[in-house]
């Protein structure tokens, strides 16, 4: 979708620069073409931002970014890029669909095992959600690749299956520590997300990556050192089923 707006219509990436949104797509079915966009009048532009509660450009915002000048392109070019666009809209609305139902059925699975978890006595799921960074895809990743190990509280074997673990490899006078590739990399991925998505939102995280960070590690790296600390709290956390706090957690890192 990008490549082909880049063709003939790079004015629109303004407003979407990942053309990723569903708001976007319905505004390329409005205005497919520069010259669309010179021709339509605010009103159906006004209901468009209205359907798809979208306050941070305004109509007029919308109008005059598209109505700019367009690119001097070969004859046939926009004909061209616009049918095939016209062919990717439907199957991007069906893929944002289908995402948004997956998003809603994990979202309900989540809530009943928590609802379970509080009757059973058991809240490992609302104990791991409590964590910053602990969203429906880190917390379904975690309980679907690694139950067995969360269940068991097994520290030292899910930081070295999630590939959080370094490997030491040594021969002779040479010793080197290296990123450990043989792991789950579903996994691997949820945890580099979680102490990515933490670093950014929580105080006592970020003082911890900035500290990694300052010694001289990659932000890979970092974010792997972020991520096993994160692993040894909530193994923590889990054994007393209590939920994170943020408060104890800074005062901790401040001592």
């Amino acid at each position: 979708m990008r490549e082909q707006l880049l063709r003939f219509y790079p004015q629109a990436l303004t407003l979407c620069p990942a053309a990723d949104e569903p708001w976007f797509w319905a505004l390329l079915t409005l205005l497919p073409t520069p010259t669309a966009a010179a021709r339509r009048r605010r009103g159906p532009v006004a209901a468009l931002l209205r359907e798809y509660r979208i306050r941070r450009v305004t109509v007029d915002e919308v109008l005059t970014v598209l109505r700019r000048p367009p690119l001097t392109v070969a004859p046939g070019t926009i004909d061209a890029a616009g049918a095939h666009i016209a062919l990717l809209l439907p199957r991007l609305e069906l893929a944002a669909t289908q995402r948004r139902l997956c998003a809603h059925r994990l979202e309900a699975l989540l809530e009943t095992l928590a609802a379970a978890g509080e009757h059973q006595g058991h809240r490992d799921v609302t104990v791991l959600r409590s964590f910053p960074g602990v969203g429906r895809a880190v917390a379904a990743t975690m309980l679907a690749e690694a139950s067995q190990l969360l269940a068991t509280r097994d520290y030292h074997r899910l930081r070295a299956y999630a590939g959080i673990a370094p490997v030491t490899r040594q021969s002779g006078t040479h010793r080197g520590v290296h990123m450990r590739y043989a792991c789950n990399l579903r996994l691997r991925n949820a945890l580099y997300y979680w102490g990515f998505i933490a670093a950014r939102h929580d105080p006592a995280t970020h003082q911890h990556y900035q500290a990694l960070r300052a010694r001289g590690h990659s932000q890979g790296r970092a974010l792997r050192g972020v991520a096993d600390r994160l692993l040894l709290i909530l193994m923590a956390m889990l054994k007393t089923q209590t939920l994170y706090d943020a408060g104890r957690r800074r005062a901790q890192v401040a001592a």
